[in-house]
């Protein structure tokens, strides 16, 4: 048994002695690869864009603007909603959340991401790559739950105006928090476990620039039909659930502008829902196209830079949207100026 060889791509791994071959994930988790002459210990190797240094580059810049800009950004709302009164509201309160989620969600996998683009050989500790890998899908789960909070605080404010104070109660607005929270906490266990657990017979070449699930699901070379129906069935109940929710809130907003009947009144009503529109079609339109796709049919660079926008260009112009256009966010402002 210990001379018998196993074809990997176009290289040749010996294998390992009969102890350490009866279950492939063990061998996997002890960091006991060979490919060639060349042994990995518990590593992974990220190959990005290193056959393109010119592109590779680029995107250097690219994620460097958008995490300066996304810390930048997200960190003044979170200040400003904390220390100026006037915005101790619901809506603040969701997005100071929103704003928390993202600072991690890009933090997460963008300084790993920085540091290899510098690197002759773009490589992950195994240990790394799962704390990325949940921390990734945790804070993912997270905010498709808050943005549906956000949805229904919208729906409430404008179908409701009267009684918003009473449906929006602190108590409920924490409630909402920690529903999100937990069932984003909670989700990712069951398929970070099943990915990490398939057997990937020495193969630890990751097509992508971090460790997410459709990248590390191709690398299995056993079938993976059931672990794809896993993740498609947590996309659906963390991504489509979520998006038919803010859908049905929007729809019943839309029927409560349209009975207003001066303009005025419309317009501000659907100024109220304009950012959170827009940030949601950012998000769900990237993360649908990634994690609703059978890991196996996904081209290539497509999936690639479809992560890249949902995990740093998203969350960059997510603060932008809620600040450039809110009013209330310049007048916090300016009171915060003023009194320092």
């Amino acid at each position: 048994m210990c001379k018998e060889t196993i074809s990997l791509k176009d290289t040749t791994v010996s294998a390992v002695p009969q102890s350490k071959e009866t279950e492939p994930w063990i061998m996997y988790r002890e960091g006991l690869w060979e490919e060639g002459n060349q042994s990995y210990e518990g590593e992974f190797i990220l190959l990005g864009v290193a056959d393109r240094p010119r592109l590779e580059m680029l995107l250097f810049g690219l994620v460097l603007t958008c995490y300066t800009i996304t810390w930048l950004g997200n960190t003044t709302i979170i200040v400003v909603s904390w220390l100026d009164p006037h915005l101790h509201t619901p809506m603040y309160f969701f997005l100071t959340n929103l704003s928390i989620i993202d600072l991690c969600f890009t933090t997460s996998v963008g300084p790993q991401m920085l540091v290899n683009f510098w690197r002759e050989r773009n490589t992950i500790s195994y240990g790394a790559c799962v704390a990325q890998l949940y921390i990734y899908l945790a804070l993912g789960s997270t905010e498709c739950i808050i943005l549906v909070s956000m949805a229904y605080d919208r729906y409430a404010a404008v179908c409701h105006p009267l009684r918003y104070t009473t449906i929006m109660n602190h108590s409920v607005c924490y409630k909402m928090a920690a529903v999100a929270w937990v069932s984003g906490l909670c989700n990712p266990v069951i398929i970070t476990v099943m990915t990490l657990r398939l057997p990937r017979c020495g193969e630890n070449r990751i097509d992508n620039f971090f460790c997410e699930v459709p990248a590390l699901i191709k690398l299995a070379c056993v079938d993976t039909t059931f672990t794809e129906n896993v993740l498609f069935i947590s996309s659906v109940l963390f991504l489509v659930t979520p998006l038919g929710l803010i859908v049905v809130s929007y729809s019943f907003i839309v029927a409560a502008v349209l009975r207003i009947r001066s303009a005025e009144g419309r317009r501000k009503a659907f100024n109220t829902c304009v950012s959170h529109l827009t940030v949601v079609s950012l998000f769900f339109g990237t993360a649908l196209f990634t994690y609703l796709q059978r890991p196996s049919n996904n081209v290539r660079d497509q999936a690639k830079m479809a992560s890249l926008f949902y995990t740093f260009v998203t969350t960059m112009l997510n603060p932008l949207i809620y600040t450039l256009r809110n009013k209330e966010v310049h007048k916090a402002l300016r009171r915060l100026m003023k009194r320092t």
